[in-house]
């Protein structure tokens, strides 16, 4: 029998934790409205519908015209975590576009994010994290990174971060160092980059290595490089089981034994065997770094005497199945067989 009582259950396909939708381009309207509410639970909502409106790109453009990410921004510095969780989850989401990565640089977005690199709550730093570094996969906002002055902030927090932050870090600075290595290069990061050589996890052991190769390439990068003993490192994670860490190792030694001092630190802590053992390689990256590197060493009277005698071994790379690899051995015998 029917009865007046209206029943407390939720009709379907009500989600209680987020935010009602209105129609068409309302939505965002009624969705910023909501984020300045001084009311948690609305502004908690509110966030939770814009995860999942901010996924469809053509809503990216119009959120920034109605003053979406000025609203995020405040909300960055919010005293409640879940606040400041689900904001940074939808900054993740915006610097996945190009247009979310220029409104970023426009609307001075990496100051307040970065003042949470210091966050208590480990998803919230990893978000931030996750933003800055999707953003400097453009030369804008690689260029923004360096400009704010973060590097120094960033290689300070390799030292105390958790292992999975450390790769997001890593690649940060990686996108930066394209760029200008010489910030990273004046706050001592090749000390960091050097004690992650020796990391438990894989990715940062490589991540560390091609920081090394990286910071590397100007002069005194590779001088700091022999200085804190990151030669012998290196020649250590020659013999890692990952293939990418023995790629970024090898690369990392070509970068540093293309100066003389270089050279004759390689040859010191005997990296010749190890490189000579690498060059039935199965991964291709691997056995070109390696021939490069062993090229470079060859440049020294020492290297050359020592390589002579791996030369057959270069010329069965004449077959391989990569034209970089062929290329790179013929050069290697020719450098090891030149005649003063």
């Amino acid at each position: 029998m029917a009865t007046p009582r209206i029943s407390a259950r939720l009709p379907p396909n009500i989600d209680p934790t987020k935010s009602s939708l209105a129609y068409g381009n309302r939505q965002l309207i009624k969705l910023n409205g909501e984020l300045q509410s001084s009311q948690l639970i609305t502004r908690q909502r509110a966030l939770r519908s814009l995860c999942d409106v901010m996924h469809k790109p053509e809503n990216m453009a119009e959120s920034f015209r109605v003053g979406i990410l000025e609203s995020l921004k405040t909300l960055l510095m919010d005293d409640d975590p879940i606040v400041r969780l689900k904001a940074t989850e939808v900054l993740d989401i915006m610097s996945t576009h190009a247009i979310g990565r220029d409104a970023f640089l426009k609307q001075s977005v990496i100051k307040p994010l970065s003042k949470l690199l210091n966050d208590e709550v480990f998803e919230v730093r990893s978000n931030a994290h996750t933003a800055i570094e999707m953003l400097t996969h453009d030369y804008s906002g690689g260029s923004g990174v360096l400009a704010s002055g973060l590097v120094p902030v960033l290689v300070e927090k390799l030292k105390t971060e958790e292992d999975e932050i450390k790769e997001l870090i890593l690649d940060t600075l990686h996108n930066c160092m394209r760029i200008d290595a010489i910030p990273t290069l004046e706050c001592k990061a090749m000390e960091v980059f050097t004690d992650l050589l020796t990391d438990l996890r894989e990715g940062v052991r490589a991540r560390a290595a091609r920081s090394v190769m990286d910071l590397s390439f100007p002069i005194a990068g590779k001088e700091q490089a022999c200085a804190c003993d990151a030669v012998s490192y290196l020649v250590h994670l020659l013999s890692d089981q990952s293939m990418l860490v023995r790629a970024q190792a090898a690369g990392a030694l070509m970068s540093i034994s293309i100066t003389t001092q270089g050279k004759y630190e390689c040859i010191k802590v005997e990296a010749i065997p190890a490189l000579v053992a690498l060059l039935n390689d199965g991964s291709e990256d691997v056995r070109v770094n390696v021939v490069k590197a062993i090229t470079t060493l060859a440049e020294a009277p020492e290297g050359r005497r020592a390589l002579s005698s791996v030369v057959p071994k270069l010329k069965e790379l004449y077959s391989d199945s990569n034209d970089v690899v062929i290329h790179a051995a013929k050069t290697a015998v020719e450098v090891i067989e030149w005649k003063p």
